[in-house]
């Protein structure tokens, strides 16, 4: 992780969860980290309890479903921190949705945050690397199991969301490799994670991750050495 001490990352979702450790993580090896979020107050509470770290972490309000906030995110980034090295696409939304009785508005809403929001971030980050001439950048998506496997009945949607995120991280790295870049692409698939998102049901009956375990993962897959590419981390909880 030496290697990308003092350069940049963007976290999506950074305020809670998956994605606070992440930017947590990061930023204790020496990263300047964007954490972009809606509720931009608990980044900055994260960004205070890390004032020791080596790095620091910058919180950015953005509402990853608007292609206007994403843009002037980026944008922030450009004028107060360079550019992006590492963009962490973690921001996602999970609604118990059958298929056949949920509103419209939710499955937009995944639709629109998980794959939209997904790849608009990632086609800034990598204009920003464009712009800058960095070739040893890296996209990490934060996918899921689920998107690997059937999902089961009230997360259909969720799983085709992710399904979707499986079929783009693919496609980038082929792109990638048609326009002989070094950037390099993964995907990280958790299994349950003790997050907010997950029903409080499933957190009590069943085996579950902490964050800071996609955090470690995420860290492994930066540490590398930069021949090496992670295409895929699938992390499961013992048991599951």
């Amino acid at each position: 992780m030496e290697r990308w001490s003092g350069r940049v990352a963007v976290v999506t979702g950074a305020s809670s969860g998956i994605g606070a450790a992440i930017a947590a993580e990061l930023t204790k090896k020496g990263l300047k980290v964007a954490g972009l979020a809606r509720r931009v107050e608990r980044v900055e509470e994260l960004a205070k309890s890390l004032k020791s770290a080596k790095g620091k972490l910058h919180a950015v309000k953005c509402d990853v479903t608007k292609e206007s906030d994403v843009q002037a995110a980026f944008k922030w980034v450009k004028a107060n921190l360079g550019g992006v090295d590492i963009l962490v696409n973690n921001a996602a939304v999970a609604y118990t949705t059958p298929l056949t009785s949920s509103p419209t508005e939710e499955l937009k809403g995944m639709l629109d945050l998980n794959v939209l929001g997904l790849s608009v971030c990632t086609k800034e980050a990598l204009q920003s690397m464009k712009e800058r001439g960095v070739d040893d950048g890296h996209i990490i998506h934060i996918n899921s199991i689920l998107g690997h496997i059937p999902p089961g009945d009230m997360f259909a949607m969720y799983g085709a969301t992710k399904h979707a995120v499986t079929a783009l991280t693919e496609g980038l790295r082929r792109e990638l490799v048609s326009l002989k870049s070094k950037i390099r692409v993964t995907s990280v698939s958790p299994g349950l994670v003790r997050t907010e998102m997950p029903p409080q049901k499933f957190l009590d009956t069943l085996p579950s991750l902490n964050p800071e375990d996609i955090a470690d993962g995420v860290l492994y897959v930066l540490g590398v050495p930069p021949h090496v590419q992670i295409h895929e981390l699938t992390i499961l909880p013992v048991g599951q």
